[in-house]
């Protein structure tokens, strides 16, 4: 079984050169550092961290592992906003085999919702505001299992 948190970056401003330079605005960074206090206070570590390369989601992860354990982490091209959610679904699959438990992945719209379905299909996907995670327990074999929603105030 490994447990998967899908998480979308904070609030990013929309002056930047690119939609991939588009940084944390001051409300951005202080909801991430609202969700990596609780992500602490619930004992919540990670084995992985798959990264969007965009720079939002890279400050994101930053902030995140300021406040909790995260023994790796990489960035991922597939999480870009239009990435392939099969696509991570796979990889996370075999991350199982590897002896990884606990996975969260940093992430945008409409990407964040399309990778809960695809790990849940049974369920509608929730409606990510920024900051918001998901997490679901992945066993090696069936569906996924969402076990709750945290939605940042």
């Amino acid at each position: 079984m490994i447990k998967v948190y899908v998480m979308r970056h904070g609030e990013a401003g929309y002056s930047a050169t690119s939609d991939s330079s588009r940084a944390l605005t001051p409300f951005g960074h202080q909801q991430c550092v609202s969700a990596a206090t609780w992500f602490n206070e619930q004992k919540i570590t990670f084995d992985l961290a798959l990264v969007s390369p965009y720079l939002r989601a890279e400050q994101t992860f930053s902030i995140i592992a300021n406040f909790v354990t995260v023994k790796q982490s990489e960035t991922n091209d597939f999480l870009k906003p239009n990435g392939c959610a099969a696509h991570i679904v796979d990889n996370i699959s075999m991350l199982s085999l590897t002896g990884i438990g606990s996975v969260l992945i940093v992430s945008h719209l409409p990407l964040v919702g399309y990778l809960v379905n695809e790990l849940c299909p049974q369920v509608a996907p929730p409606m990510f505001s920024t900051a918001d995670i998901a997490c679901i327990s992945l066993p090696q074999t069936g569906e996924g299992i969402l076990e709750w929603f945290h939605h940042q105030v």
